[in-house]
């Protein structure tokens, strides 16, 4: 998906000179902190000459590396938006006349229609079929956590899950809980994270956890990427164009439904046998 400086040079590797690509690979390995490097100490690193940097900067687009290195801090800008800063960039605060429902319906769909069509379009199909592969594994056990707001995605996804397979847990939250399970942490786990900017410390360390365990873990996330991406096995990003100051999670809920359907098409059967049951023992219990 397109959306960070990081991402267009994976899309382009493909279209670089040898010499090139070696500059790629330095400005990705621990991107983005080698992007601000003078072009002399990446020319070094890569083994390659300060041309090359240039060139590379050039075949990216820029008009030199100093361009390259300013979108980048633009791009770290828009990470660490905070809801304050998003209110203030679209001018509101001040007194206005109140808008009416038209309007403001028609200034929604302006900004989410775009945002849900390009999400759903740039999802690469690999990583949208290996979270429904890892998540409708059975001997899997499903773990999901969430942040401030986003812990309400996670509940959405595990509540569908539970009634579909067995062995799916979300994180608990007192301190003492949340570390047992942590601690449980096996290869068999698949850990489903929901972490979007102003992104939250540990949500990184439990994707690095899961994977020094042997575990699986699938981030949900925004086009600027969780830290936590970088020890994922499934990046699931999501635009969250909005009307401002919130970024909207709806895009995000649309990548949930269509994981969830497709974990029902994976799952077959099973998965229809165990909605039933779970029916019935619902309605037992007057439930429903």
């Amino acid at each position: 998906m397109s959306g960070t400086l990081a991402d267009d040079i994976r899309a382009k590797l493909g279209d670089f000179s040898p010499a090139e690509r070696k500059v790629a690979r330095v400005l990705l390995a621990g991107y983005p902190s080698p992007v601000f490097e003078t072009v002399a100490v990446i020319a070094d690193r890569a083994a390659v000459s300060t041309p090359t940097v240039l060139r590379f900067a050039a075949r990216m687009g820029y008009r030199g590396f100093p361009d390259l290195q300013a979108a980048v801090r633009e791009e770290l800008d828009a990470r660490s938006a905070s809801p304050v800063t998003l209110y203030e960039a679209a001018g509101l605060g001040h007194a206005e006349e109140p808008q009416a429902a038209a309007t403001v319906l028609q200034r929604a769909g302006a900004a989410m229609g775009p945002a849900l069509e390009r999400t759903l379009a740039e999802i690469p199909p690999h990583d949208f079929d290996r979270a429904v592969d890892l998540l409708a594994d059975r001997k899997r056990r499903v773990i999901l956590a969430g942040g401030r707001f986003t812990h309400l995605l996670a509940q959405y996804l595990g509540l569908h899950l539970m009634q579909l397979r067995e062995e799916v847990h979300f994180l608990p939250d007192r301190p003492v809980e949340r570390t047992a399970a942590l601690t449980r942490l096996t290869r068999r786990d698949v850990v489903v994270l929901f972490d979007y900017r102003r992104y939250e410390e540990d949500k990184t360390a439990i994707a690095r956890l899961a994977r020094e365990n042997g575990g699986r873990t699938v981030v949900f996330t925004d086009p600027w990427l969780s830290p936590a991406a970088a020890h994922a096995d499934v990046v699931l990003p999501a635009h969250v164009g909005t009307m401002a100051p919130y970024d909207s999670l709806v895009p995000t809920m649309a990548i949930i439904e269509a994981v969830i359907a497709g974990v029902i098409a994976a799952l077959g059967p099973d998965g229809h046998r165990q909605l039933t049951h779970n029916e019935d023992t619902a309605r037992r219990i007057g439930l429903i």
